[in-house]
């Protein structure tokens, strides 16, 4: 397994695996790999003939006061995880490398950024799109795979590959959770015992959307309505949203049909976790 922070060694490497006529997957990652992220190296094994993974804590996409300097990080324990599931290349580059002297570009978009997550973290898409698009060209991988837990990120890379025609085939994959229903999380470290107790609430509450869904309701306020509920009945959880939208536009609707993305963001103590249902 190679580890490289050089993007013209990694680009190299990569092209001369393209030349010889091999398939590549890529797996962007932020590093401190769970059970989450080896679902998806285990799929991008499946399907390529080599495997990339980024492992890169993006400083762009994070906010003022927001956990950049805390983010876990432990590149040891991640490579042990790479090298177990199949990895061929992992790329670990420094800040300076991705975004050198006088760095000005960025990569943008209007609409699918602006509810949900991007609402309360304004910066954060923006910089998600650039390092992904960075990502794209130093690998230039046949797939890429993203979890559907970060349901809004998926939406937007699939449509700036649309709009930007990179020459890439995104791949989402199913949230991966806990015995008890907590979709994995780097972040999840950062939880009490008490807060991990409780943040199982997330899961329960759209699950009892989901029950109402099953049961004929189509009222999107509704459906909001269950989850706020639900999630008011736990001491420590306080929400940042409940929102109810369409998949592709990341629009709100008034009713379940189609492709709808049911998504919550809800503070545990002082950790923000996320969770949503995807309807197709």
């Amino acid at each position: 397994m190679i580890i490289s922070g050089s993007i013209k060694d990694t680009r190299a490497q990569v092209k001369e695996w393209k030349k010889q006529g091999l398939t590549v997957g890529l797996v962007p990652t932020m590093g401190y790999l769970h059970e989450g992220h080896k679902s998806l190296i285990e799929r991008a094994r499946k399907e390529n003939d080599r495997v990339c993974v980024s492992i890169f804590v993006n400083p762009m996409q994070f906010g003022p006061n927001e956990d950049l300097d805390s983010y876990p990080r432990d590149l040891e324990r991640d490579s042990k995880i790479c090298e177990d599931a199949g990895v061929d290349l992992i790329f670990h580059p420094e800040v300076s490398e991705m975004y050198g002297p006088n760095f000005c570009g960025f990569v943008d978009m209007h609409t699918l950024p602006e509810k949900l997550c991007g609402a309360s973290r304004p910066v954060h898409f923006r910089g998600v799109q650039t390092v992904v698009s960075k990502l794209f060209h130093i690998m230039p991988a046949d797939r890429a795979y993203f979890g559907q837990k970060d349901a809004q990120q998926l939406a937007i890379i699939r449509r700036m590959v649309i709009d930007l025609d990179f020459d890439i085939e995104i791949i989402g994959c199913p949230i991966i959770r806990e015995d008890d229903g907590l979709a994995k999380s780097s972040r999840n470290t950062y939880l009490s015992s008490d807060e991990r107790a409780q943040a199982v609430i997330l899961n329960e509450s759209l699950e009892e959307a989901m029950k109402a869904i099953e049961a004929g309701e189509k009222d999107a306020d509704k459906v909001k309505q269950i989850i706020t509920d639900k999630l008011n009945t736990c001491p420590l959880a306080k929400i940042d949203y409940v929102e109810v939208v369409s998949f592709d536009t990341i629009q709100p609707i008034e009713k379940i049909e189609g492709a709808v993305l049911i998504a919550i963001a809800v503070y545990i103590g002082t950790t923000r976790l996320i969770d949503n249902r995807i309807i197709m």
